[in-house]
This record gives C-alpha cells, sequence and structure tokens, in this order.
C-alpha cells in the first residue's frame, strides 16, 4: 500500500503554538465549578457554555491558520512540557485529523452546552453536571489532539471519568447507578488491551510519540503489527461500543439526554474510530489481518445495532441502538484503509450533527411529555411540536441515507468502497442501512404520526429556544455537510497529510449499483414501517412479538452472554478463591499456630519447678547418653 504522511513541523508561535488553551479553558471552567461549588451555582451553567466556546473559538482559528500552510506542512507539532524524563514529551500534535475531531467536540459539544441550559433549568445539581461536560470536552480534546500514545490514554481515561459522571448524574436512581457502573467495567476491559498495546508499542519500537514511530513501524514484524493492530481495536471497541463490548450503550441511556448527545453520539464513542485511523500504520503493513478484523467487527456491529434499533421502544434506546450501527458503518470504512478514510470519518463528522440533533429532539420531546420515553405512549406529536418535528425529520432523512442529504454521502460511500473492497461486508452494510430505514421510519411514525396515546397529565409543547436553536443549527450539518465533505474529493485531500493515500481521491458515484440497491432497501423498510406503524393505530402496550423480537428487545442476548461466560464464571472463580483463602491460606497459617500453641501447651507440663525433678531428667539423660556411647564403640 503506497501511503505517503507529511512529516511533523515543530510549531511555537501563532494560535496553533497556543492550542493548548482548548484543552485549558473547559479543564478550568470545570475546575471552578467543582471547587468552589454553591458560590456558583446562579451562574456556573453561563460559565460552562462560555468555557465551551472559547475552546471552538480557539479551534476554528487554529484550523484556519493550518490551512494557510501547505500541503505538506498541515502536521505541526506543539512541545509542552518532559513528562517522563528520558521517555516521553507531552505534545500536541496539529495535523487535518486531530483539528476535524476538535472542531466537531468543541462545535457539537457548545451547542450541547447551550441547549442543556434549559433541558437541566429545574435541576438543583445544574452546575455540577455542567463541570462534568467541561470536564469531558477537556478530556477528549487531549485525546484527540496528543501527540503520543500517553497524552492519548490519558484523555482516553478522563472521557471514562466523565462518561462515568454523567450517565450516574442521577445517581438517586438505582437504574442510572447501574449503568454508570456497567459502562466503567466494560470500557476497563478495552482499555486493557490498549494499554497492553500501548506497552507492546514500547518494547518493540522504543517510543510512543506518533512522529517517531512512522518510520519505524515499516520495518516492523507482521506479527508484531498485528498483535499491536488487534490490542488497539479491542481498546476501540470499548470505546465505541461495538462488538463484542457493546453491551454498556444502551444501559447508558439513563443518563440526561444531553450526555446522550454529548457523549454517546458525537464524540466519545468515535473515539475508537479515531484511535484506529491514528494508528492505521499497524493495521495496513502487507499481509496483516488487523484491518480485516476492524472491517469485519463493524460489519458485525452495525448489523447488531440495526437489529436491536427494530424492537426498542424507549426512544432513547432505539437511538442508542442506531448509534452502535452507525458507528459500526465508521469501523468499516476504517478497516478500508485510506480509500475509506474520508468516508468513514466523513460519516463521524456529519453523524455527530444528525445524531446529536436526534437526540436532543428526543430530549425536547420528553421535555414536552413528563419525561416519558416510551413510543407507545407519544403519537402525533408534529402539530404540537413543530420545530422538533422538522429538525429531528431532517436528521431521520440524513441517518437512512436519503439522496442530497449528509447521510447520503457518507454512509453510501463507505458502503460502495467496502463492496469494491470486501464485497461480502458490503453488501451486508447494504442489508443493514435496509434495516436503517425500517426502524427509523418506525420511530418517526410512533413519536410524530399517528393518533395521541398520550398519558392524561401530558402536555406536549415545543420547548423554549435555548433548546430549539441548537437543534436548529444541527439540522443545517444534518442537511448539506456531507456533500461539502466528500464530492470533489475534499474532506480526503484534508486528511492526506495525516494519513496517506493514494494520488488520486476515492470517487463518489451517484448511481452505483449498491447505491441504488440501498436506496431501493431503504425505501422498502420505510414502507414496510409505514404499514405497521403510520397507518394503523399502534397498541398502547408492548405487544408480546416472537422470538426474534424477543431476541432484539434483550439485545441480543448479549448481557446474558456476557453474565454466562464472564461473570458467573467469575463468581465462581471468586468463591473458589475465598474458600482457598479461608480453607487454604487462613487454614494452613491457624493450623500452624494451633499446632505450636497445642504442643507447647502439653511441653510445658514437663517444667514441674521441683530441683528434684530436673536432677532426675538429668540423671535418666545422662544415663541414656552413655549407654549409646557404650553401645556405639561396642559395634
Amino acid at each position: 500500500m503506497e501511503s505517503h504522511i507529511a512529516e511533523i513541523v515543530q510549531h511555537t508561535g501563532g494560535v496553533i503554538g497556543n492550542a493548548w488553551l482548548m484543552i485549558a479553558f473547559p479543564l478550568l471552567g470545570a475546575l471552578v465549578l467543582l471547587v468552589f461549588g454553591r458560590f456558583t451555582n446562579r451562574w456556573g451553567h453561563l460559565l460552562g457554555v462560555a468555557m465551551s466556546l472559547a475552546s471552538f473559538v480557539v479551534a476554528v482559528l487554529a484550523f484556519f491558520e493550518l490551512i494557510g500552510f501547505g500541503e505538506e506542512e498541515r502536521r505541526r507539532a506543539v512541545h509542552l512540557y518532559e513528562f517522563i524524563p528520558g521517555m516521553v514529551d507531552m505534545g500536541l500534535l496539529i495535523d487535518p485529523l486531530s483539528i476535524s475531531f476538535a472542531l466537531l467536540i468543541t462545535g457539537v459539544g457548545s451547542l450541547i452546552h447551550i441547549y442543556s441550559v434549559g433541558y437541566m433549568a429545574h435541576d438543583e445539581h445544574r452546575r455540577r453536571f455542567f463541570a462534568y461536560l467541561n470536564l469531558f470536552v477537556a478530556a477528549m480534546l487531549l485525546l484527540v489532539l496528543a501527540d503520543n500514545y500517553v497524552g492519548l490514554f490519558i484523555g482516553w481515561e478522563g472521557v471514562g471519568l466523565a462518561s462515568y459522571l454523567l450517565i450516574g448524574f442521577w445517581q438517586f436512581k438505582p437504574s442510572a447507578a447501574v449503568a454508570a457502573k456497567k459502562a466503567f467495567v466494560v470500557n476497563r476491559v478495552g482499555d486493557f488491551g490498549l494499554l497492553v498495546g500501548m506497552f507492546v508499542i514500547w518494547t518493540s519500537f522504543g517510543t510512543l510519540a506518533f512522529k517517531d514511530l512512522g518510520a519505524q513501524i515499516n520495518g516492523a514484524e507482521n506479527g508484531t503489527t498485528l498483535a499491536i493492530g488487534l490490542l488497539l481495536l479491542l481498546g476501540a471497541c470499548g470505546k465505541s461500543a461495538q462488538l463484542p463490548l457493546q453491551s454498556w450503550l444502551l444501559d447508558a441511556m439513563e443518563g440526561p439526554t444531553p450526555v446522550s448527545a454529548l457523549i454517546h453520539a458525537a464524540t466519545m464513542v468515535t473515539a475508537g474510530v479515531y484511535l484506529v485511523v491514528r494508528s492505521g500504520a499497524f493495521f495496513f503493513p502487507e499481509g496483516s489481518g488487523a484491518a480485516l478484523a476492524v472491517s469485519i467487527v463493524g460489519a458485525a456491529t452495525l448489523l447488531a445495532g440495526a437489529i436491536i434499533g427494530c424492537a426498542k421502544d424507549d426512544i432513547k434506546k432505539g437511538l442508542a441502538g442506531s448509534t452502535m450501527s452507525q458507528i459500526g458503518y465508521m469501523m468499516l470504512g476504517a478497516g478500508l484503509g485510506p480509500a475509506g478514510y474520508a468516508f468513514a470519518i466523513g460519516h463521524l463528522i456529519t453523524h455527530g450533527f444528525f445524531k446529536a440533533d436526534m437526540f436532543l429532539g428526543a430530549g425536547s420531546v420528553m421535555h414536552g411529555m413528563n419525561d416519558e420515553v416510551d413510543m407507545r405512549k407519544y403519537g402525533g406529536l408534529r402539530k404540537y411540536m413543530p420545530i422538533t418535528f422538522i429538525t429531528f425529520f431532517i436528521g431521520y432523512l440524513a441517518i437512512i441515507g436519503f439522496p442530497l442529504l449528509s447521510g447520503y454521502f457518507t454512509k453510501d460511500g463507505i458502503i460502495e468502497t467496502a463492496v469494491h473492497h470486501q464485497p461480502v461486508l458490503g453488501w451486508l452494510a447494504v442489508l443493514g442501512a435496509g434495516i436503517t430505514g425500517f426502524y427509523m421510519s418506525r420511530m418517526v411514525f410512533m413519536t410524530f404520526f399517528g393518533q395521541k396515546r398520550w398519558a392524561e397529565d401530558a402536555h406536549p409543547h415545543e420547548s423554549p429556544l435555548v433548546m430549539t436553536i441548537p437543534l436548529m443549527i444541527l439540522s443545517l450539518g444534518a442537511l448539506g455537510l456531507g456533500a461539502y465533505l466528500v464530492l470533489g474529493g475534499t474532506l480526503y485531500t484534508f486528511l492526506r497529510p495525516a494519513v496517506g493515500g493514494e494520488a488520486t481521491a476515492p470517487h463518489f458515484e451517484f448511481a452505483s449499483t449498491p447505491g441504488l440497491v440501498t436506496l431501493a432497501l431503504v425505501a422498502v423498510g420505510a414502507v414496510i414501517a409505514w404499514m405497521k406503524y403510520g397507518r394503523v393505530e399502534v397498541p398502547s402496550v408492548q405487544p408480546r412479538g416472537s422470538f426474534l423480537t424477543t431476541f432484539a428487545r434483550r439485545d441480543l442476548y448479549g448481557d446474558a452472554l456476557n453474565e454466562s461466560l464472564f461473570m458467573r464464571p467469575g463468581q465462581w472463580l471468586t468463591r473458589l478463591a475465598v474458600f482457598f483463602d479461608n480453607r487454604g491460606v487462613d487454614g494452613l497459617v491457624n493450623g500452624l499456630a494451633a499446632g505450636i500453641g497445642g504442643s507447647s501447651g502439653r511441653l510445658r507440663r514437663i517444667q514441674t519447678g521441683f530441683a528434684r525433678t530436673y536432677a532426675l531428667s538429668i540423671l535418666i539423660g545422662a544415663a541414656l547418653l552413655t549407654g549409646a556411647l557404650l553401645l556405639v564403640g561396642n559395634i
């Protein structure tokens, strides 16, 4: 594979030289809101929004400064300090890949901060919520801007901590506390893979800096790069909720809806895709199977997430299944190498807009429906929430790949590229697109169409402007961003200095065979959804359903599988360890002590305190010794 990545240029001045401010602003906001506590209750949310917006401004200025350089000079290193003397220097890498993520994180993140001002208006702990949001943004920025795996890992763990805090924000709900713990534990499994992968990288190459690894990887053994690639993939699966570490994402919907939009749609769950693309050299040496493993995981997850989405009546969990599926598309594209990178990152960016739009739209529906999440208790809401409906509908059209909207260009680009390079996986992606047309149409019809199925105390109404304006802005990205990124190879050309690739950009075809088949299946899925949920009255009680329906409702028995393979054997091993500790270690120690105590208790009886007894003992001992000596002498 021909790959040309521009050399890294040391940068000390301008906005890029002060890129650390992108991380410092939200981190400062989090520290102020957490340290000063209740003294910031009245204005803490405004500080949180301001810090996120300030970070966005720095990212925009850094972007324009970066594109002012020639293509071969668009990888700029910013040294910060010596982290581990003689081993690791901490610094930032500002290149097309990292700045794309920084713009998404700070841009969409700021809109979610603004939305949260209205959504969390009546929560007594709103200040702490914004502190956690700021902490998350700072950690995510460190993850994507760090110029080495150590900095990436610190940010990686930082977003894990922030995710734990935000999912369990309403900790008075047992379900939220359990969901936060589950997300934390499952992600630690993936983090173990990433950490071991870093150990292997250090052992094999003696460095963890991205700029020093490029030249060394080319001469590495395939077995080494394969092992590193699979370990990094394990880390990516945990953070991006890909099979087999996907089970935490659906439960994570217990957190406030802005959390779902920020962490579980637009940013954190895309960190795995970033890791794979940033570490592309480990996945694409000649003969390595790591890239194929990435594509297989992506294809399997996009189907699993789509099937799960078909059976969810909870609007947020339906969107969570959709997130799993769409990130599966991104992973499939990332596994195709430079030919798929632009489409994968493009879909990641557009997905950040239309999925955040839909998650926040779901929050707007909940805001007007007494926090009800069951779509069977919605119906006909388009008349009462027109802005929410229009913006949500635009996001819906984008995600199903309606022609000329964002998802049409990015997702179909992944499908076309996959059919060309990995035909089996590509056609599975086509099937997944058809299922997406069904479950997303089902969601729209159950929520905004049909007859009223509300509770008597529900009074649906449109959300305030502080919530609807972010929806409008996000929907604009869902409308036209995909065409801008894909047509003419715009994003591919921009990313090339950071990820390499062929001289010719991949071409998007408007009337390719995979694209036409995809559109046909999406249309069929939408029609089936209309026949089942739009044309007839939806029952307010969930029907029993078939085995396949139950299979999907129970998340393909992912939790049951984890319980059978890991949790129950873990419990058994724990009990065995306790038994061994009690009966083995403690038994040995206690038995030895008891033996010494018992023998000493018996031996002390020979100590009578009488001189005649001791004299007799000496006499008997001397006689025995004399007799033994005489016996030996005669022999």
